[in-house]
């Protein structure tokens, strides 16, 4: 049956919903300016891609509701209900509920999530996620490459893919800023270092340190707070710190997260003071859902990555054991994998997936793409869109929303 409503062929699609969801819909789609059949849809696309089951909804007393789908997807929908053994009400609740979770009302917008790339082990692509992970969430989903209406790229819309991004180079190395053509701040100057240790003395805002990607693909979204020269001497610094040095970084930073709904911490390849000060910036504050923020952790399908895997893990449980703290590690990026290499990468691979949790977000070939990215200095989504390497990064990205 063709919907009412210009914008391709629709079907009805009627079933049941309990009446505070249906109620909450139809106000959340009013404030955010979005028709309810589309709210539906984007709920629907979403809740098909979405990696794990959903909790059960109470659907006791639900009462009719009817609106209308994409031509061919009520079918698709029931099919993909029957085979998760739940009802297609149950399932049409919980992909209203989704949809109402990942699209906040401007008066509940959530505070800024806080994800650390992080591993204490040099050269396993620490940079490259953090900036392509970036890059995928302040990404305009009307740009992705290839077909745009199959689920998993409705589903990043639906997911508020678009966000506005901050990529913060907290590694002294400066890796990330050259590679997206930025010099890193002079020793002396104002930049992140002077506002954890000395923020009395700083007279210009952090946020007016930062630089806007030029990216069309981006917007104005995506912005990078470019690393310091001085930088090399956080450590040293955090050891004469009057203040406390686990919370130096949430103290710079705070004062920015409103302008923000991401910030992407690339870290350094340390277990110093300063990656102390980054894992607890990326715990679980009060109130905050699980999983919302945490340590995106880099490794590649080798013996000595998993050393310092286990390294940095007994630093996060030390840390979170001083600090009656919570640490979320919201995945692995398997980076550099090349199965020609043989038994030590195949079942090296195989023993990542094996941790279960946590999960292995996405497995990355050594890709030409990223290293024409770094000598052209661009970024890699806005330079190679449909790459392999770029689709990786946006399914890093959609299993983090």
């Amino acid at each position: 049956m063709a919907s009412p409503t210009s914008g391709g062929e629709r079907e009805k699609l009627v079933s049941k919903l309990p009446a505070s969801l249906r109620q909450t819909l139809k106000v959340r789609a009013a404030q955010l300016g979005t028709d309810v059949q589309d709210a539906v849809t984007y709920g629907i696309h979403a809740w098909r891609a979405h990696p794990e089951a959903l909790p059960s909804i109470d659907t006791a007393g639900a009462e009719s509701f009817g609106t209308w789908l994409p031509e061919g997807l009520y079918d698709e929908f029931r099919q993909d209900c029957a085979a998760r053994g739940i009802s297609y009400i149950q399932g049409l609740a919980q992909s209203v509920a989704l949809w109402l979770q990942q699209n906040p009302a401007s008066d509940e917008a959530p505070p800024a999530r806080r994800i650390v790339v992080c591993n204490q082990k040099g050269g396993v692509g620490k940079t490259a996620v953090a900036a392509g992970l970036a890059q995928a969430l302040a990404e305009d989903p009307h740009a992705l490459p290839g077909k745009t209406n199959d689920a998993a790229s409705i589903a990043q819309a639906a997911a508020r893919v678009g966000l506005r991004v901050l990529l913060v180079d907290y590694d002294p190395q400066g890796h990330l800023s050259h590679q997206l053509g930025l010099k890193a701040i002079p020793a002396g100057s104002e930049s992140l270092i002077t506002h954890m240790l000395n923020r009395e003395q700083t007279r210009t805002a952090l946020i007016d340190l930062t630089v806007v990607i030029e990216e069309k693909r981006f917007g104005d979204r995506l912005r990078i707070l470019p690393a310091a020269f001085d930088a090399f001497l956080l450590d040293s610094g955090l050891t004469m710190f009057r203040g406390p040095r686990h919370a130096a970084l949430e103290r710079a930073l705070s004062p920015i997260e409103e302008h923000f709904d991401v910030i992407v911490i690339d870290s350094p390849p340390s277990l110093g003071l300063a990656m102390d000060a980054a894992i607890y910036y990326g715990r679980r504050r009060n109130e905050e859902k699980p999983g919302a923020s945490g340590l995106v952790v880099p490794v590649e399908a080798e013996d000595t990555s998993a050393q310092a895997y286990g390294m940095l893990i007994n630093q996060v449980q030390s840390l979170a054991t001083d600090y009656d703290i919570e640490v979320d590690q919201l995945g692995l990026v398997v980076n550099k994998y090349d199965s020609r290499r043989g038994y030590i990468a195949t079942s090296s691979l195989d023993k990542w997936k094996s941790l279960g949790t946590p999960p292995v977000l996405a497995v990355i070939g050594d890709l030409k793409e990223q290293r024409e990215s770094v000598r052209l200095q661009r970024a890699l989504l806005a330079y190679a869109p449909d790459s392999d390497q770029a689709h990786h990064m946006r399914e890093i990205a959609r299993r983090l929303t």
